[in-house]
């Protein structure tokens, strides 16, 4: 897709037709995203959730997190489709629209990868440190991992790349301060983590 307006419909497009969650990473640079768009993707009301990623930019409305450096930016809707906007050049602006597929999934779990790893904002704007308590996806794969399951199981029950899965699992450990699943889920017991379903009888399987 070239041309600003074409890329500015589409992407206003993907925002209204969101029906579950919205997840966007912004660079610092001025971007299709940024400039294009009529500013940067917001976090909007309704059900609809919108996590945001941003690198170094002021604060916008809803879920917000801050990384160092963004290597793209990007916008995911319902985990359906995405649009990531081409590098600026002689042809002006592009953006390439993908669907479902294995280019979908690594899009999913880059802008995982970057959330997970940036910071949330204070309620006044300021980063702090890394997050401390694990969110109700983190959750989600804990009870089906004590509940029995493989990993490869829980990603596709909860429509998750494996990657993704496997990469929540290190981060419970490290919020855990363990180096061993079962470690893991003798902590998830003393935290309270894995109340509601399934309890922590069940062994971790990779």
């Amino acid at each position: 897709m070239r041309g600003a307006g074409a890329v500015a419909r589409r992407l206003s497009g993907l925002r209204l037709g969101a029906v579950e969650e919205v997840c966007v990473m912004l660079t610092a640079r001025v971007g299709v995203l940024t400039e294009r768009a009529g500013g940067p993707v917001p976090g909007g009301p309704g059900a609809v959730v919108h996590r945001t990623v941003v690198e170094g930019t002021p604060p916008i409305p809803g879920l917000c997190r801050v990384v160092d450096r963004i290597p793209a930016e990007l916008v995911i809707v319902d985990r359906r489709v995405a649009l990531l906007p081409l590098a600026s050049g002689a042809v002006g602006t592009a953006a390439l629209v993908v669907h479902s597929g294995a280019l979908l999934d690594s899009l999913i779990d880059l802008f995982e990868d970057a959330w997970h790893e940036g910071r949330p904002l204070r309620p006044g704007g300021g980063s702090v440190g890394g997050p401390s308590e694990p969110d109700a996806t983190d959750l989600e794969v804990l009870s089906l991992l004590l509940a029995g399951l493989t990993d490869a199981s829980v990603a596709k029950q909860l429509g998750l790349g494996l990657r993704t899965v496997q990469r929540r699992v290190r981060r419970l450990m490290e919020l855990a301060g363990v180096t061993t699943r079962l470690q893991l889920g003798w902590q998830a017991a003393e935290r309270g983590w894995g109340r509601g379903r399934g309890g922590v009888d069940g062994p971790f399987r990779g």
